[in-house]
């Protein structure tokens, strides 16, 4: 895509961030570009309250991917909205959360301009802000922490999750993890080792901001075994960091549950 085409104006590819889940996180642009859409391309977390809003005059089109199970590979993706654009339709591609936190818009997008297709970016509520938010986990906390990183603990088919743990086992930054359920022991043990305290406190969230949304609070050591114990299930995002503890105090939406180690296993206390 040229720079003199480049006119949100004239967009035929419209890569929208649906927010976490709860349809009234959904921005009123996102809302906007949806009632215009010819075609909606979308992803396995774009809730079905989000779906029933596009018009039935709309086609829509399932492409959602999860860990080690894509139902359409990104290459067909891509090349899909580059296809449907080429048809004068105006296309909607509606993707959990934003687009660009692990959400793969930018590479869709640079798909787009590769092949001269306009394209705008809509931009939508974080997983990580809305989960935390909704379970009075604060990303971010005066005298608590300094700043907060992003990281995903999906790694792709056939490597080992290689994250520079070091760095990232600071006791004043937030830890959010994406996708991590698959390696948590891992992760749990590379923090630790790397030096991260075992006791930081620590939260699994499930479905956040949804009607089915669930949330266990422990600690960095005790995390793999409270979600077993748990059964979280995908999509769920993990929260590390002192700010956790907040939680207790500020959850206004529903309480979290405190996950409690006792010898004969985990369990899960409201």
């Amino acid at each position: 895509m040229s720079k003199t085409k480049n006119k949100t104006d004239d967009a035929s590819v419209f890569i929208v961030g649906a927010g976490p889940g709860d349809p009234g996180l959904l921005t009123l642009k996102a809302a906007a570009c949806l009632k215009k859409a010819d075609v909606v391309v979308y992803d396995r977390l774009v809730s079905d309250d989000i779906l029933a809003m596009v018009p039935d005059s709309a086609e829509k089109i399932f492409a959602g991917k999860a860990a080690r199970d894509h139902f359409m590979p990104q290459d067909e993706i891509n090349q899909t909205l580059v296809d449907l654009a080429r048809l004068d339709k105006i296309v909607v591609r509606l993707k959990g959360g934003d687009p660009f936190i692990f959400g793969r818009g930018s590479e869709e997008a640079m798909f787009l301009a590769e092949h001269d297709i306009n394209f705008e970016i809509v931009p939508g509520i974080t997983a990580s802000a809305g989960c935390g938010a909704y379970a009075g986990i604060p990303l971010t906390h005066r005298g608590l922490v300094t700043g907060v990183r992003f990281v995903t603990g999906h790694c792709r088919d056939g490597q080992h999750l290689d994250l520079n743990w070091k760095s990232m086992a600071d006791p004043n930054t937030t830890l959010v993890i994406y996708m991590g359920l698959i390696n948590i022991q891992k992760i749990s043990d590379e923090l630790i080792k790397a030096g991260l305290p075992a006791d930081t406190p620590a939260a699994g969230i499930e479905r956040g901001t949804t009607p089915d949304r669930r949330t266990i609070i422990t600690t960095l050591d005790k995390l793999p075994a409270c979600i077993e114990r748990a059964e979280l299930k995908a999509p769920s995002l993990l929260i590390i960091g002192k700010v956790v503890e907040l939680s207790d105090t500020i959850a206004w939406h529903t309480h979290a549950h405190e996950c409690l180690m006792e010898e004969d296993g985990v369990a899960t206390d409201a």
